[in-house]
């Protein structure tokens, strides 16, 4: 059935499950990252959000604050930009 989604029905579906994770840090952090750069991605991009949102939020999180290695499959320029979590815009 993924196969079959658009790539607008991907967005959508990746911008829900990133802001519905479990706990208000992993939505800042991985909401705020999807919001922030969605706009510019590409298939691969799209691709590799995707299989991120697959993983466990703790894991996510420790990969974007550096206290995990980050996996060779989800090293690269996304993670990097993750990683400096410039983006996360917190409500008071």
């Amino acid at each position: 059935m993924p196969e079959m989604l658009t790539t607008e029905g991907r967005l959508a579906r990746c911008k829900f499950r990133s802001w519905h994770r479990g706990t208000r840090e992993a939505d800042y952090m991985i909401g705020g990252f999807f919001d922030r750069y969605h706009a510019e991605w590409g298939e691969e991009e799209l691709a590799w959000f995707e299989a991120l949102l697959e993983e466990d939020d703790v894991d996510i999180m420790a990969w974007a604050l550096k206290t995990q290695l980050t996996p060779p499959r989800f090293q690269g320029t996304l993670i990097e930009k993750m990683q400096k979590l410039d983006y996360v815009d917190i409500p008071r």
